[in-house]
């Protein structure tokens, strides 16, 4: 199997869940299981036999951006970046939806930090933490009022 079909594989196991996730926020087979760990460990596993083959491969490394660069010049490694980048937001985006849920916020708020998210990592995550501070101080307004 090539780099490129892998990625393609990948990125549509990611997309339906991601999908699932923001279709189902109630699911816990969902949210707790798929985007919560089984999906995020299998692409973890993937990524992990990846960087075992390819590693070895290249001249690149950590030491600087040069280095990096020289690291993602190999398209194994490039892919095992970008498979980490789908385990991690995908772990994110369920930690979201999961908080979300047990603090109340609806979901439809929840929906557009999901997709900033799937899209941009941390600044979903940042979108998110900024609705959840925003949501809870105006609860606690409505709630305290008399």
């Amino acid at each position: 199997m090539s780099p490129d079909q892998l990625f393609s594989i990948l990125n549509l196991v990611a997309l339906t869940s991601w999908v699932l996730l923001a279709l189902f926020p109630g699911r816990r087979i969902v949210t707790d299981v798929m985007a919560g760990t089984a999906v995020p460990a299998a692409l973890a596993a993937i990524y992990t036999v990846i960087i075992a083959f390819a590693w070895s491969s290249s001249s690149g490394g950590f030491s600087s951006l040069s280095a990096v660069a020289a690291l993602f010049g190999n398209q194994w490694l490039l892919l095992a970046g970008w498979t980490h980048y789908l385990a991690f937001d995908l772990l994110i985006g369920g930690w979201e939806v999961r908080d979300a849920r047990e603090r109340g916020v609806p979901h439809l708020f929840v929906l557009p930090c999901l997709v900033v998210t799937f899209l941009f990592g941390p600044a979903g995550w940042l979108l998110y933490r900024g609705l959840r501070a925003t949501y809870a101080s105006n609860r606690g307004a409505v709630l305290a009022r008399p």
